[in-house]
């Protein structure tokens, strides 16, 4: 009887408390790892030798941005591994750690004038510690608030983890736009690109303090009591009991990277190349769409709770297909346009914040952590980064490619939620659930 009530429970204040710590440090953890890509040019001028080709600077510098999502898996099947048999507040807390201490680092890091070759080699490793922080922080922080949650509400607390999450782009964003629009270009040289990395660095390590606030979850603390935590290496159970789980996590991320990479961090460029438009307006239109996005992660996960995952998915993925082909349509023809339509597509964009809810429930809680964070992150270093070349190969060939790309994909996630949904058909009418 006590399980059901709890089961049933509102949100109260401690919930509210733990989601709201829990998305502040995600949203500041995320933009201490997407900051760098707002400020390539500056840091491949001050990074690599002065007589460099300018091509080749960027490429570099380019990489030594792609090294951090490179890392993303093996930091976080490690600090998974540790997660199912240490405790999530652990590694909760050292995730972001690790992300503020090389971000700090970056903005206070000699450059190729002073240290030579050193420089972008440090540069290069702080950058792979900040992957490997990430790689926990993301599905880390997502089973943390899974398993804080009440049964009922946990697609909201998903959601709202989620929004949290993209709102870090937003702030990368405007961070940037604000510090080249207070400082000339060479004072940005002189001191101007360290400061968003040193604000960065210091507001982390405000987060590893307050995180100091947060409890372990009650899931982890009933299998430790129970002494029910994984017996062997969680990721051999993953791999061994849980493919079915892993394949489904793996096409909802590859889903998420699409919908992210393309519309959200893409776009801009995109339209400034396709349609002409200036820089000015698309990174404005791109700022109103990633605030859409955020409020439609959160009511994503709101309506999971309300009508299922699978239920979610597809209609999400539908419409999120359709306000896709409408921005690029409509924006080829009405640039005016771009605010309203970027802003609606950013806003079903927001359906991604039913992945999480889906991929957290495809496990059982001991290798729960691990299951997704494996998924999550083998996903996402091989989707996330050949989305970008795959878009850009078939541009020539087709101008509605990033579109086509994305309605592909929304195409399997509607195939991902029916079979979700079947799922949760079976769940709902087994004779072991009917209590419930």
């Amino acid at each position: 009887m006590q399980d059901l009530l709890t089961a049933h429970r509102p949100l109260n204040r401690r919930d509210y408390q733990t989601l709201a710590l829990a998305a502040l440090g995600g949203a500041l953890e995320f933009y201490d790892f997407v900051i760098f890509i707002f400020f390539t040019v500056v840091i491949g001028q001050l990074f690599f030798p002065p007589d460099m080709p300018d091509w080749l600077r960027q490429v570099q510098t380019f990489g030594i941005f792609a090294a951090g999502y490179l890392a993303r898996p093996v930091g976080g099947i490690v600090m998974a591994h540790f997660g199912d048999l240490l405790g999530r507040k652990k590694m909760f807390a050292l995730s972001i750690f690790l992300m503020s201490v090389p971000t700090l680092a970056i903005g206070l890091l000699p450059t190729y004038q002073t240290l030579g070759i050193w420089a972008p080699l440090l540069l290069l490793m702080l950058r792979i510690v900040q992957g490997a922080a990430i790689g926990g922080e993301v599905p880390g922080a997502w089973v943390f608030v899974a398993e804080h949650a009440p049964p009922h509400h946990v697609g909201f607390a998903c959601g709202t983890l989620t929004a949290g999450l993209t709102g870090g782009i937003l702030l990368g964003s405007l961070v940037a736009t604000a510090m080249n629009s207070s400082y000339t270009p060479a004072e940005m040289l002189d001191f101007g690109w360290r400061i968003p990395f040193i604000i960065g660095g210091i507001f982390g390590l405000v987060s590893v303090w307050l995180r100091q606030w947060l409890h372990e979850t009650p899931v982890f603390k009933e299998m430790q009591a129970n002494q029910q935590l994984a017996e062997e290496q969680p990721l051999k159970t993953v791999i061994r009991e849980h493919r079915s789980a892993v394949a489904l996590s793996m096409v909802l991320t590859w889903l998420l990277s699409a919908a992210i990479v393309v519309m959200i961090l893409m776009t801009p460029t995109l339209v400034q190349k396709l349609y002409a438009i200036p820089a000015a307006v698309a990174l404005r239109a791109n700022s109103l769409a990633t605030l859409c996005l955020s409020v439609g992660c959160v009511l994503a996960g709101a309506i999971v709770d309300r009508v299922g995952a699978g239920r979610t998915l597809m209609f999400g993925c539908v419409l999120l297909a359709g306000t896709s082909w409408l921005f690029y349509d409509g924006v080829s023809h009405d640039p005016v346009q771009i605010n309203l339509l970027y802003s609606l597509a950013g806003f079903f964009v927001g359906v991604i914040g039913a992945v999480p809810f889906v991929m957290v429930n495809a496990f059982p809680a001991a290798v729960r952590f691990s299951g997704l964070s494996f998924s999550y992150n083998l996903a996402y270093a091989i989707f996330g980064g050949m989305t970008p070349v795959l878009v850009s190969l078939m541009l020539p060939l087709d101008p509605l490619a990033p579109v086509h790309y994305v309605m592909t994909l929304c195409a399997v996630g509607s195939l991902a939620g029916l079979y979700v949904r079947r799922g949760e058909l079976r769940r709902a009418h087994h004779p072991a659930f009917a209590a419930h």
